[in-house]
């Protein structure tokens, strides 16, 4: 399984990147909102959604400028009728803030907005979804975190998603525990984050 791809960018269009990994070129499926931030860009690195379709024989990557994008993209695919191409047009139509806006308010006419959302869909991505949200699925880490995104605050949140928290309880947790010690490493966060969790 591929998590990422880091590589220099070869070509790059608003739906598309070809990136360049040690002489192989990776055709990637991009999102407005990834486009928008490689826009310039020599180097990259994208966070991949590897798409395998057996009865087409089809192997397709979505590539994601980061991973909280790409979990909410595996979010809306997991609702029944979104599938791959319609969560990317989602992406590119609204950011990721204003989708989990949408459905948080129940916004039915924002999230029917985007091109082949219908108003059935747009009601089930809202019943399936709005739980996931509030418990933090898709979040930003800066919305968490208040801003202090950085890599141990990143990686401590990964660690204690991977044993089993939600993630809004362990957002709450490192605030806590950063309030306390600004200056935590690591595994300082991790252990006195499972204290208060």
């Amino acid at each position: 399984m591929i998590d990422y791809i880091k590589g220099t960018v070869a070509a790059l269009s608003p739906t598309e990147i070809i990136l360049d990994n040690h002489g192989i070129g990776f055709r990637i499926l991009i999102s407005l909102q990834t486009y928008q931030v490689l826009e310039g860009k020599q180097e990259a690195t994208l966070y991949i959604y590897h798409y395998l379709r057996e009865r087409e024989d089809m192997e397709l990557f979505y590539g994601f400028a980061t991973r909280d994008e790409r979990e909410l993209f595996e979010l809306l695919i997991g609702v029944s009728g979104v599938g791959v191409n319609s969560a990317r047009m989602m992406l590119s139509s609204l950011s990721a803030e204003e989708i989990r806006t949408a459905i948080l308010s129940e916004d039915i006419s924002r999230i029917k907005s985007v091109k082949g959302i219908g108003l059935k869909t747009a009601q089930r991505m809202v019943l399936e979804l709005k739980d996931k949200v509030i418990k933090g699925g898709g979040a930003a880490s800066e919305e968490l975190f208040g801003g202090a995104r950085n890599e141990r605050v990143e990686e401590a949140t990964q660690a204690l998603i991977m044993l089993g928290f939600n993630k809004q309880a362990v957002g709450k947790a490192i605030q806590t525990v950063l309030k306390a010690n600004p200056n935590a490493k690591v595994e300082q966060l991790i252990k006195s984050s499972l204290q208060i969790l």
